[in-house]
């Protein structure tokens, strides 16, 4: 009794978010589809059932924030109907842009209003404090002390205001026909296993799924419950484990290790974000499957990537989608540009000056406008070019401040849109571009996977000069011999085992992985039932002193 009092516990003190690697969640999972499966041929119950178990859901992980999420669903719905139902183009875009805008707006203002203040202060010397005015709101409504004043991101923000763009863009482009009602509508914007951290669902792909009678037959119960193990076995190991017992060791303390440590330090990390980020989402697809829905997959092996182009095409793949479809080609893509681009740039520029007085980036801009200018100078029909980079510049520094507003995110953004850039001109006289020889192979993945993990030193180290601190550190101290490594090997050789062992997994080739999940499929369900539970109990075993939250989840 006392378990199911804690899966469903509302008291605001006490509260305990409903995580994909807490038992109180799969207790909760179970009886959920218990009830779904009585209701799920009534659509218009089944709609209604999906929000409120998905709103309990974000309650328990947001707390009072699930007013923003109730009140989002609601305007956007609303917005929805208006462009749908208007005729004149000239109207439709006016609602378009008002829905999208004040979207945006939300969300800098939840994400972002906290940072601007403090830059504001700082840069005319003022003392200003924001509050959260829609909880001083609420406060006078529902009495004082109800909610917190204090501004902060709750979790989601990001994946509910994108979804919710989806939804009124596809809509105004007549992509999707609108929902028949307000609670189909609330199904596509709260689903529950993805509304915290993705993977994002175009309005698109999944409203027309709402419509389809449930199907689930043994291929896709077999399929859900491999996505479900493997990202429980990503987050719970590849992810937690080698986090706690080694990657925030060197992290919090790196002076304290050899420089050749922070470099291993760092390849694992790469390790970690992805089990991290690709657990979470692994497990939330196969959820949705299992309830007869299907989410975008979001990872294809990232690090088998052979150039920046098509890591960046494998990793977060719905977010890129999401970019790419309502930034990237609205700019021009790669083939023209317009004022939008640079009313872009300029919206760039201004928060670099006058809000971040991130001066060092400021020339980084001056320096690559000066090189174009050049370009453009020297080389006949470069203009051609021109728009394409820019475009793909400010995706990626849009990408990089959807992060958060941080001058590390803004750099980490910048170097992945300048290696984009470089590469999509490095193609075109690379000798080795259309190599089949598997060392060209090998090299065109190991500097990749390099590049990418040395672009997240500004992810892993926030504080202004951090970043350059610790490569400072790695360069003066490197400290290698075979003394000092078989100390290192001493300490963390369980650790190393981990860490070897998921790259290698990760690296394997797709054809044996699809192997081992057909002959899972072709096994007895009382079989998979029975891995699946002696995966799970070992699994737990092994990281039973471990745990850490979802590092996406602040995003």
């Amino acid at each position: 009794m006392d378990r199911i009092y804690q899966i469903f516990n509302i008291d605001l003190r006490t509260l305990k978010p409903l995580t994909f690697t807490v038992l109180d969640f799969w207790l909760f999972f179970i009886l959920m589809l218990f009830v779904f499966s009585f209701l799920h041929q009534k659509k218009l119950v089944k709609s209604i059932f999906i929000t409120l178990v998905s709103i309990f859901f974000y309650y328990k992980t947001a707390k009072l924030f699930v007013l923003f999420l109730i009140g989002s669903m609601f305007w956007n719905f609303a917005i929805g109907n208006w462009i749908s139902k208007s005729d004149d183009i000239k109207k439709r875009k006016k609602t378009l842009i008002i829905g999208v805008s004040l979207n945006i707006l939300l969300l800098i203002y939840f994400k972002y209003g906290f940072f601007f203040t403090e830059s504001f202060n700082a840069l005319f010397h003022t003392k200003f404090e924001l509050l959260n005015q829609f909880a001083l709101w609420g406060n006078g409504f529902f009495g004082k002390g109800s909610f917190d004043t204090k501004l902060f991101a709750a979790a989601g923000v990001s994946f509910i205001t994108f979804q919710s763009i989806s939804y009124i863009v596809d809509v105004y482009r007549k992509e999707v026909d609108p929902v028949k009602n307000v609670f189909d509508y609330t199904f596509y914007a709260t689903f529950f296993p993805q509304v915290v951290l993705g993977p994002i669902a175009k309005a698109k792909d999944f409203i027309p799924q709402i419509y389809r009678p449930y199907h689930l037959d043994k291929i896709d119960f077999s399929w859900a419950s491999i996505q479900i193990v493997k990202g429980l076995i990503k987050k719970l190991i590849f992810a937690d484990y080698i986090a706690v017992h080694f990657i925030d060791k060197v992290v919090d303390t790196p002076e304290a290790y050899p420089g050749f440590v922070g470099i291993i330090a760092m390849w694992s990390y790469s390790l970690y974000i992805y089990g991290d980020f690709s657990g979470y989402t692994d497990i939330a697809t196969g959820i949705a499957r299992l309830m007869g829905f299907n989410l975008t997959k979001n990872f294809n092996s990232p690090y088998k990537a052979i150039n920046v182009g098509e890591f960046w095409r494998r990793w977060h793949r719905s977010l890129g989608a999401f970019f790419r479809e309502y930034l990237y080609i609205p700019l021009g893509g790669n083939k023209t540009g317009g004022i939008g681009s640079y009313i872009m740039i300029f919206v760039i520029l201004f928060f670099l000056i006058f809000i971040t007085q991130w001066y060092e980036l400021i020339y980084i801009y001056i320096g690559i406008t000066a090189l174009y200018l050049i370009l453009l100078f020297f080389i006949p029909n470069f203009k051609k070019f021109v728009h394409r980079d820019l475009n793909l510049l400010i995706t990626m520094i849009v990408g990089g401040l959807w992060h958060g507003p941080s001058e590390s995110f803004v750099i980490w953004g910048t170097m992945n849109g300048i290696a984009l850039v470089v590469y999509n001109y490095w193609k075109k006289i690379s000798p080795y571009e259309n190599s089949k020889l598997l060392l060209t192979r090998f090299w065109k993945i190991f500097i990749t996977f390099n590049f990418i993990t040395f672009t997240r030193i500004w992810f892993v180290f926030q504080e202004k000069a951090a970043p350059g601190k610790f490569l400072d550190h790695i360069y003066s101290k490197f400290q290698f011999s075979g003394e000092i490594f078989g100390n290192f090997i001493g300490a963390f050789y369980h650790v190393i085992v981990i860490v070897l062992c998921g790259f290698i997994l990760h690296w394997l080739p797709a054809l044996w992985k699809n192997k081992v999940e057909e002959k899972y499929t072709r096994m007895p369900i009382y079989y998979q039932v029975i891995s699946v539970v002696l995966i799970i109990v070992l699994v737990y075993q092994l990281v039973s002193d471990t745990s850490k939250g979802f590092a996406y989840l602040v995003f």
